[in-house]
């Protein structure tokens, strides 16, 4: 059952009625208004065919689709894709992908189990779909010895949704001096990640010449989304896990993480940071 469109879906947050809290906003009769993130089941297709099902923010659904298709080796390109359908149902939304040379999965392979906005592997049925190192990623880019930590001063600014609700992750592309470029947000830290990198693939943008932040910690399957598409430095506010670790040098990919203000450590690759 398909309904309208909603005039508050792709923001991302909604409103409730709270009691307690802070005084801001307070009734007096000790009621207020909360934001709360959004988070809804999204149906991903191919060609019509359902392929699994993500919780995920409804914002920035078509990056989604480009940047899951994409990081997950669903397609072989950005050419391989010739559009994206999104539409609203009762039950959440479902995002239809129109890519001739994705081949239905065979019986067995297909990954219909939900997948969980913290999980990137919920609904895997197949050790060989989980574990995959990535083809090496090429050389480049050098960064300027400050700009890890100039991104991760400025990355708050850029996160309207978390500003007002407080539970999104963000994933950002910064230029090789360290300037934020672009950011997308959701509740689940691999949908932000395929969000970013999707919008930069849709538009032509040279995953060489800058750097991918984000808000989280750097698990393996962080590293082989950015690898996959091309990203040379992935840099993270929290910790990387140690098969992270172990992709990510064996790839070519620098992965940073404990990136705060004042402090950062490189695990791997550090020949492309000027330090």
């Amino acid at each position: 059952m398909t309904m309208p469109p909603d005039p508050q879906a792709g923001r991302g947050r909604r409103t409730v009625t709270v009691h307690g809290g802070d005084d801001g906003g307070r009734t007096t009769d000790g009621r207020a208004e909360d934001w709360l993130a959004e988070e809804a089941p999204v149906e991903v297709r191919y060609n019509g065919e359902p392929f699994a099902v993500m919780m995920a923010t409804p914002v920035d659904l078509e990056d989604f689709a480009w940047g899951f298709s994409l990081s997950e080796g669903r397609v072989d390109g950005a050419d391989r894709i010739d559009g994206v359908d999104v539409q609203a149902r009762l039950e959440g939304f479902v995002v239809d992908i129109d890519a001739p040379s994705a081949s239905p999965p065979e019986p067995g392979d297909a990954r219909l189990l939900p997948g969980r906005s913290g999980c990137g592997l919920c609904g895997s049925r197949r050790l060989e779909e989980v574990l995959q190192v990535p083809a090496r990623v090429s050389d480049g880019p050098l960064l300027d010895s400050d700009a890890l930590q100039r991104a991760c001063m400025a990355l708050e600014d850029f996160q309207p949704l978390n500003a007002s609700t407080g539970a999104m992750h963000a994933a950002a592309w910064a230029s090789t001096d360290g300037r934020i470029l672009r950011v997308r947000e959701d509740v689940g830290r691999h949908n932000a990640l395929d969000k970013l990198l999707g919008s930069l693939v849709r538009e032509g943008v040279d995953l060489r010449a800058g750097f991918v932040l984000v808000s989280s910690r750097a698990s393996y399957e962080m590293v082989t989304k950015a690898a996959r598409l091309g990203v040379g430095v992935l840099a993270a506010v929290s910790a990387p896990t140690a098969l992270a670790v172990d992709l990510a040098r064996a790839c070519g990919l620098t992965l940073a993480g404990f990136v705060r203000p004042g402090r950062q450590v490189i695990y791997s690759h550090p020949q492309r940071l000027d330090v």
